[in-house]
Formats: C-alpha cells, sequence, structure tokens
C-alpha cells in the first residue's frame, strides 16, 4: 500500500498540530514554575512574619506576666492589713449573727 497526497497531508497536519501542543506545554510549564516560585516566597515571608509574631507575642506575654506580679505585689502591701481588718469584721458580724 503506497501512500498517497492525502494520507501524507493528514501525517503533516498531526505533526504541525503536535508541535503546537509541545509549544503549549512549554509555556505552561514555564508558567507553573513562575506560579510555584511566587507561592514559595509568599510562603516564606508568611513564615517570617508568623515567626516575628510569635517573637512579639512572647515578649508582650512576658510583660504582662512581670506586670501582674507586680500589682499583686503593690496590692499586697497596700491592702493587706485593709483586708485583715475587714476580714475581722465580718467575722465578728457573723458571730454576732448566729442565734
Amino acid at each position: 500500500m503506497e501512500p498517497t497526497d492525502l494520507t501524507i497531508e493528514i501525517l503533516k497536519s498531526i505533526r504541525d498540530e503536535l508541535r503546537g501542543l509541545k509549544v503549549g506545554q512549554t509555556e505552561t510549564n514555564a508558567r507553573l514554575e513562575s506560579l510555584e516560585r511566587t507561592t514559595n516566597e509568599r510562603f516564606e515571608r508568611l513564615e517570617r512574619r508568623q515567626t516575628e509574631t510569635e517573637v512579639r507575642l512572647s515578649t508582650a506575654l512576658t510583660e504582662v506576666v512581670g506586670a501582674l506580679g507586680d500589682v499583686r505585689t503593690l496590692l499586697r502591701e497596700n491592702y493587706a492589713a485593709t483586708i485583715r481588718d475587714l476580714d475581722r469584721r465580718v467575722t465578728a458580724l457573723e458571730a454576732r449573727a448566729e442565734p
């Protein structure tokens, strides 16, 4: 069976379409690689920001704990006598109220 001109033209057309597909695939791969780089860069920035935020939060939390300790100490120093007096008075009132 000998190839006809029509067969040859069909095969050439198929070849040309395959070349076009290969070019399209190459362009798609390039776009995907670019998208991958961009995505990786964004994730790296996000990771850095998250780490920075965690450090800031830890620092702030440490400062809050220190401030609470200072407030507790001040309250104990300034109001311990008042609290003992109020406790004594409440106990006395309770004792008088009991039949």
